[in-house]
């Protein structure tokens, strides 16, 4: 892989290898699950160019304007993980998947299971100690470090399209949350809704909303549908 960009979109034969080693080292490998690791990965490595071309952050392009993927970028790498252990599952070899899920969270610090239907298009920026637990998510998903999202007596959060939370977010139950939302650092939002275009303050039952047009979230969007929205406005 190149020295300074390690986009490995082109070196499918590399990423198998050092995915296979960390495998190795840190669990088993046999002779099937190198077969299965080879296959996830191509499938993976789609999923991920998907999402990621959809994605501004500097770190995601090349100079020459080259969408990217360096498997030594933390949250690159978690994302990748995480569509790798799903792909594993459709070669029905759900102990492969469990080893790379568990793999992810040793690596990255971070809890993305792969039964979790995360959307196809999201980004994660410090996946530290995150655990994104089963939900209903909507495209343009963005979460950052401490965030948790996960169930309260058999219900679940459901998500529109275009909900960022912040470090330390917390989301969990019957919740209902629209899009073009932030939940703000430190939040909690437990069995609540939250309606479109609205940035969360502060702890269930006690709340703090506050409604903003959809020019707000989008200038802030990691995402370049948002940015083409904004330029046709403009």
């Amino acid at each position: 892989m190149p020295a300074e960009i390690y986009n490995v979109f082109y070196a499918t034969d590399e990423l198998s290898e050092l995915l296979c080693k960390q495998i190795r080292n840190n669990f088993f490998l046999s002779e099937k699950d190198i077969v299965d690791v080879s296959y996830a990965v191509k499938l993976a490595l789609l999923r991920t160019k998907r999402c990621f071309i959809e994605n501004n952050n500097k770190y995601y392009w090349s100079d020459s304007g080259e969408v990217v993927f360096n498997p030594f970028h933390s949250g690159q790498y978690s994302i990748f993980l995480y569509f790798a252990s799903q792909e594993a599952v459709k070669c029905n070899n759900r102990s492969l998947a469990d080893r790379i899920y568990y793999l992810n969270k040793m690596l990255n610090g971070c809890d993305i299971y792969y039964e979790v239907m995360l959307p196809d298009v999201f980004f994660l920026e410090h996946p530290v100690a995150s655990v994104m637990g089963r939900a209903s998510y909507g495209n343009y998903f963005v979460f950052q470090q401490g965030c948790t999202v996960g169930g309260n007596h058999g219900y679940y959060p459901r998500f529109g399209e275009f909900v960022w939370l912040f470090a330390n977010a917390t989301v969990i139950g019957n919740t209902s949350i629209g899009s073009n939302v932030f939940v703000s650092a430190g939040a909690l939002v437990k069995d609540e809704v939250v309606p479109d275009n609205t940035i969360v303050f502060g702890q269930s039952p006690n709340l703090i909303l506050k409604t903003k047009p959809s020019e707000y979230f989008y200038k802030s969007s990691p995402f370049k549908a948002h940015n083409e929205i904004l330029a046709r406005q403009s």
